[in-house]
């Protein structure tokens, strides 16, 4: 049976799993939601889909998750592949994870979702320049632990390079200059050179977003 994936194009926490089902050679169904247009926050949404009103949620048999860094802890030791070797190797797995989703993506996707699309008319500059000096900081740690290691942690890919890479292809939305990050840069570059790469605006659907009609 293959999973379920409620996803859409633009959310790097549902390219997340999405991409690491792809690496896993796993067949896997995207259900699109329509976030833009306020799906997630539907009623019929959050009563039979996700409380929290987010996305993604797998979906593999009688089993439902939310939460992207659950999903890639679930896949992981269901499949075998990209977790831990050993408790203390897992536990540094996990640390990434926690630090990825309250450092890293936090302040990314919010920043991000901030500069692309809210109206502009929306756009407190203020906020965003909050959002990205902390996105900066967090992007400069995992550059600085990536000097000298082709992974996060241990000799492998795990699946802390699968979180903290999840909004690392959409750069061009939201910092344009690599060059402060070279690590990263190498880094999100060896995982694009994996065949079953793909880009998250290729791998999951709505992708390009309906251009607004001027009144």
């Amino acid at each position: 049976m293959a999973y379920k994936l409620y996803c859409f194009a633009q959310s790097g926490n549902a390219y997340k799993p999405a991409l690491m089902l792809e690496l896993l050679d796993e067949p896997w169904e995207p259900v699109f939601v329509d976030f833009f247009k306020g799906e997630a926050r539907s009623s019929e949404y959050l009563e039979t889909v996700n409380e929290m009103g987010e996305v993604p949620v797998l979906i593999d048999g009688d089993t439902t998750l939310t939460q992207s860094a659950v999903m890639l802890d679930y896949l992981s030791s269901k499949h075998g592949q990209y977790g831990g070797t050993s408790a203390d190797h897992r536990r540094e797995i996990l640390r990434w994870l926690f630090w990825d989703n309250h450092k890293l993506t936090a302040n990314i996707a919010t920043a991000r979702f901030m500069m692309n699309f809210l109206p502009e008319e929306k756009r407190n500059d203020d906020v965003i320049g909050f959002l990205m000096g902390r996105a900066k900081v967090a992007l400069k740690i995992l550059d600085t632990h990536l000097e000298g290691r082709d992974w996060i942690v241990g000799e492998t890919m795990t699946i802390a390079d699968l979180s903290c890479v999840g909004y690392m292809y959409y750069t061009d939305e939201f910092l344009r200059d690599m060059t402060p990050y070279p690590n990263i840069h190498r880094w999100r570059n060896e995982i694009a050179a994996i065949p079953e790469w793909r880009h998250p605006y290729d791998l999951m659907p709505g992708h390009p977003l309906p251009k607004k009609r001027k009144k």
